[in-house]
């Protein structure tokens, strides 16, 4: 019997997220919040914590602060023991993302802190500690914001690095790091939407199914798999065999968009890992983004609230 792979989420730019929900928040007033919620995130661990909730293990890897990596630590093994934490510790704090959360108007604000974790040191330790983690059984989703200039060479040799080992790369970034990483040709699966999606192609995509379709063939010469992300529109998944159209039909009101996208990839690698079918791995990720659209409660079993979402999946042309 064939070995089941083993995931690995590589997350350069972590944080904390902390999300505050209150009435009418606004300048120069002064509310009193109804809900706070802290949580160790970033995308590539965000992509580690869907798949604990779909019942899929995975470890954590990726940068993460010296200063608080016990709490984080403790807090991913107590909520989702399914996550193997391997971070490599890097000296200072990991930052902190802020949500605001006005639930009187249905809208929210994001205050995003600079990441100042990664470095030529931190990148030679991270690169170190793959390679004792990577094999050809091996899955390795790069997932979050990249570093620039001088540094984003250090993270292409990582990927190149854990490519050679024999692992699967899956790519979840954007701007210039997703179109030199992509260019390296040892990715398997991106997962852009449709402003990076244009960004990849060198013009401005129309975004409905056939452009979209039409843009990601393109790319099928540098990468195995297109998945397409459109927000509340659904996505779009592309490969060699053919190309398929997903959204969920008669869904409830959407309570937060925060880390669908990070969600839609999780369904996605979960099913494609047990079909090796890019149209069923569609459908479950978009299971899997809606009901984190819809704010379902994540302690529930997977499969009871997978059976509630209802996905309309249809070829494109």
């Amino acid at each position: 019997m064939k070995q089941k792979p083993s995931i690995i989420t590589v997350g350069l730019s972590p944080a904390w997220d902390i999300t505050c929900m209150g009435e009418n928040p606004d300048w120069g007033r002064h509310i009193n919040i109804h809900e706070q919620t802290i949580f160790p995130a970033g995308k590539a661990l965000n992509v580690s914590k869907a798949l604990a909730w779909m019942g899929q293990k995975s470890i954590a890897t990726g940068l993460w602060g010296g200063n608080d990596y016990q709490q984080m630590k403790e807090t991913v093994k107590s909520l989702w023991p399914l996550i193997k934490v391997k971070m490599t510790i890097v000296a200072g704090g990991t930052r902190e993302n802020i949500t605001i959360v006005d639930t009187a108007k249905n809208r929210d604000m994001h205050l995003r802190s600079p990441n100042r974790l990664a470095s030529p040191g931190a990148l030679r330790k991270l690169k170190s500690d793959l390679q004792a983690l990577v094999n050809q059984n091996s899955i390795c989703v790069f997932a979050g914001a990249m570093p620039e200039e001088e540094l984003l060479t250090d993270v292409i040799r990582i990927v190149k690095n854990c490519s050679e080992a024999g692992a699967e790369i899956m790519l979840d970034t954007s701007g210039v790091a997703l179109r030199k990483i992509v260019d390296t040709g040892h990715i398997r699966l991106i997962k852009p939407n449709v402003r990076e999606l244009g960004e990849l192609s060198g013009k401005q995509i129309e975004d409905n199914t056939a452009a979209l379709a039409r843009a990601g063939r393109k790319l099928l010469d540098k990468v195995e798999i297109v998945l397409i992300s459109r927000g509340k529109k659904g996505a779009i998944v592309v490969t060699e065999q053919g190309a398929w159209y997903g959204k969920c039909t008669g869904c409830g009101k959407v309570s937060t968009t925060v880390g669908c996208g990070d969600y839609l990839l999780a369904g996605f690698l979960k099913d494609l890992i047990e079909t090796n079918n890019a149209a069923s791995a569609l459908e479950t990720a978009i299971k899997a983004a809606s009901a984190k659209a819809l704010g379902l409660p994540e302690d529930k079993n997977w499969p009871k609230t997978a059976g509630k979402i209802q996905i309309k999946i249809s070829p494109v042309k």
